[in-house]
């Protein structure tokens, strides 16, 4: 009931080590909500709880009065404050959906600041752990089970002079695909070659985009056309 400040030292130190972990595991994937956002929100949510514990001793009223002190109105608007901002985080594009993980992150450190301002050291040390294996551990895990072996079918043209099919073959094997069937055509009269060929690759099942070394290969000088089907 009586709070010393070793105690809220103590809470928002943990707090922030917590939501530090969180939010540096956040900014290696390149999310929006990184260190420092994890690191605030668990902080408010932190002395939020603390300030209602030490409120705790004041609760209750005089005889001849009709004010009540609800303290959990002050970590419940804490908890509808956040729901606002992870809405902010999360954007439609077309029929995608992203930052759902971001706005669930920033719900998470905000239970995780509550549970250590409110002086419940381990679960908030057990919670912050699972978070960060949940993240972590999981994400491995779900790369690995959505990856598909797929195969997709490449058509380019480019000027005899300023291009080869070595060129297109080298770029193959950086971007790691595997040429199954492959037909090269020459035309001498306008002096140009075209390439039809069919790639076996891994991929998420929702990637259905030209691998980066590729799209760098039809911008160089002397390719004309070029046509990727997934």
């Amino acid at each position: 009931m009586t709070l010393t400040w070793a105690d809220v030292g103590l809470r928002v130190v943990l707090t922030m080590l917590a939501a530090a972990a969180i939010g540096y595991d956040r900014d290696v994937e390149g999310h929006p909500a990184g260190l420092r956002t994890t690191i605030l929100v668990a902080l408010a949510a932190c002395l939020s709880m603390v300030q209602a514990n030490w409120l705790m001793n004041s609760v209750g009223k005089a005889p001849d009065s009709f004010v009540v002190l609800d303290l959990m109105r002050l970590p419940l608007g804490i908890l509808t404050g956040v729901g606002f901002i992870g809405g902010g985080a999360i954007l439609k594009h077309s029929d995608s959906i992203h930052g759902v993980t971001t706005a669930a992150t920033l719900w998470f450190v905000t239970v995780v600041g509550l549970c250590f301002g409110g002086g419940q050291i381990g679960l908030g040390v057990s919670g912050s752990v699972l978070g960060l294996l949940t993240l972590r551990v999981l994400k491995l895990l779900e790369v690995k089970l959505l990856l598909q072996r797929r195969v997709s079918e490449l058509w380019m043209k480019w000027k005899i002079d300023q291009f080869d099919a070595p060129a297109v073959l080298s770029a193959l094997r950086v971007a790691d695909l595997q040429i199954s069937k492959f037909a090269l055509r020459e035309d001498t009269v306008a002096r140009v070659q075209e390439l039809r060929c069919f790639l076996r690759r891994q991929a998420l099942r929702d990637e259905h985009v030209l691998p980066s070394e590729l799209a760098e290969m039809t911008r160089r000088p002397g390719v004309l056309e070029w046509e990727w089907k997934d």
